[in-house]
């Protein structure tokens, strides 16, 4: 077994491969796009920092990415908007933007690590799911926190166009704040149809 980076994080599964660490953000909200990174690291790089997104704070993540943008060999952060999202359902549309994120690399990887238990064959390179991979391997754990903050970025901009909702402070999660604004001002073009999200689900008319 590799050594252990730090008190939790495991720097590969294989040594002397080039690998891709690949998480997403967003996942569980009610509204946004469902943002996936990909990731590759010098296979000696360390930051006592570095953890599952989850488990940081917003200060802290954004020190990450700063770190992980000049130290990374390669990083990339791709979406899927909700409309895919409801196309695709929600599984296959974060896979998607994993797939996204992998094709727009500038390494080929040769071996792909995932956060979580369901993937599709991304090209010919063989992978590995690793369920709760975020806080067990640093190349995940460095694509979650690309996936996060991009994410967090994105749904605070969306905020300016639907203040409504309250994005800037719940990120479109479906908190006791957000589904009380759909009740009283319906749903928009950035919610997720597919998801449960009103008993009627009416639309905002903008």
């Amino acid at each position: 077994m590799p050594e252990r980076k730090g008190p939790e994080l495991l720097p590969f599964l294989h040594q002397g491969l080039i690998e891709a660490g690949c998480d997403e953000a967003g996942r569980g909200c009610l509204a946004g796009p469902v943002v996936a990174a990909a990731v590759i690291l010098p296979p000696d790089f360390f930051h006592p920092l570095l953890n599952d997104s989850k488990k940081l704070t917003e200060a802290q993540r954004l020190l990450l990415r700063e770190v992980l943008e000049k130290e990374a060999l390669a990083w990339s952060i791709a979406e899927c908007s909700p409309y895919e999202i409801d196309k695709l359902n929600i599984l296959w549309a974060s896979v998607a933007a994993m797939h996204k994120a992998l094709r727009s690399l500038k390494t080929k990887p040769q071996h792909i690590l995932v956060d979580g238990n369901r993937f599709r064959k991304f090209e010919k390179i063989p992978h590995t799911c690793v369920v709760k991979g975020d806080g067990k391997y640093a190349s995940i754990a460095a694509a979650s926190i690309f996936a996060k903050t991009e994410r967090d970025r994105k749904m605070k901009a969306l905020h300016k166009n639907f203040p409504n909702y309250g994005w800037n402070r719940n990120k479109g999660y479906g908190t006791a704040e957000h589904r009380s604004a759909i009740n009283e001002f319906g749903i928009c073009d950035q919610h997720r149809r597919s998801f449960n999200l009103t008993e009627k689900q009416l639309w905002l008319e903008l």
